[in-house]
Parts: structure tokens; sequence; C-alpha cells
């Protein structure tokens, strides 16, 4: 048996034992962010989804990775200052974790059994991949690195599993 995203235990960037549980009965948009990398002005848009989205039930997560080129190499204080002073990112960072691999984080091992809209299940693509959890816990939608956050068919799948419509 699976163990459901909603119950896999995760570090803040903090370094405090949290889960996605946390935000039970909201949307959750989970990202896997770096700080050097050619897609990091993505964490503007996330930043925009975040707030316009949040008093209707959605929360964004970031989730920093070095597993790609190195362009996470921060330690968690330079991501936090990072993305507070860059980007100005008010919702909730994790620990650097490995996405990919033997290593990969419980959470990643959960996620990436979900396809993407070709189908395609398996290994995180490269920095900023998507994925969007419904407020009962359940994945529903995987989104490439290259989709926007603010792309239409990102904003379709968000409003439709919004608990606050």
């Amino acid at each position: 048996m699976t163990t459901p995203v909603q119950n896999i235990v995760i570090n803040t960037l903090g370094g405090v034992p949290t889960s996605l549980g946390e935000y039970g009965g909201r949307a959750v948009l989970v990202v896997n962010v770096a700080s050097k990398c050619g897609l990091t002005p993505q964490y503007a848009t996330l930043e925009k989804l975040a707030s316009e989205y949040a008093d209707r039930g959605l929360t964004v997560i970031g989730i920093p990775c070095n597993q790609f080129m190195g362009q996470e190499p921060g330690t968690a204080e330079e991501i936090e200052s990072f993305c507070s002073t860059t980007y100005g990112v008010t919702f909730p960072m994790m620990e650097k974790i490995e996405v990919n691999g033997e290593n990969r984080h419980p959470l990643y091992a959960e996620l990436t059994k979900t396809p993407d809209a070709d189908g395609e299940a398996g290994d995180i693509q490269w920095n900023f991949e998507k994925f969007l959890i419904a407020p009962d816990g359940t994945v529903v939608n995987r989104f490439r690195p290259r989709t926007e956050p603010d792309a239409p068919e990102v904003i379709a799948a968000i409003e439709a599993v919004l608990p606050h419509n």
C-alpha cells in the first residue's frame, strides 16, 4: 500500500518536520525549484498565483533541488534570502531534497507516479516541474518545467479543484 502524499514527512526550509497534511482541505501546487536556472523567473508567477488564490484555497509549495546541473547550490539560509529578496516569495519552502534517483525523497517517489498530459510518468525532467494536489490529497495534474505557472491549462486545473470557488 502506498503512503498518501499528505502523510509523507518533509522538513521545512527551516528544518521543522511537516507534511502536506498541514494543508488539508486546500489545493496544493508542489514545485521543485532552483535559484540559478533559466526558469527561475517562474518564482514571480508562482508568488502571484499563491497570493491571488490563497483566499480561494490554494497553497504553493516550493521544494529546492540541486540535481539539475547544480542550479540550487545554496544553504537553506541562502535559498530563503534569495527567494524573499529577489522574488518576494511568501509561500512555504521546504528543505532541499533529491527528486530523482536512489535518494529520491518519498514525496517525489509518490508524485512521479503521476503522468503528465502526454501520459508520461517517471523522473522529474528539470527544475520547476509542477504537481497539483486536490484538497482530498489526490495528485490530479502534472505540468512539465516549461509550462508557465499561469498557463491556461494550469489555471483551469487549479480552478477545477479549488475548495472555495
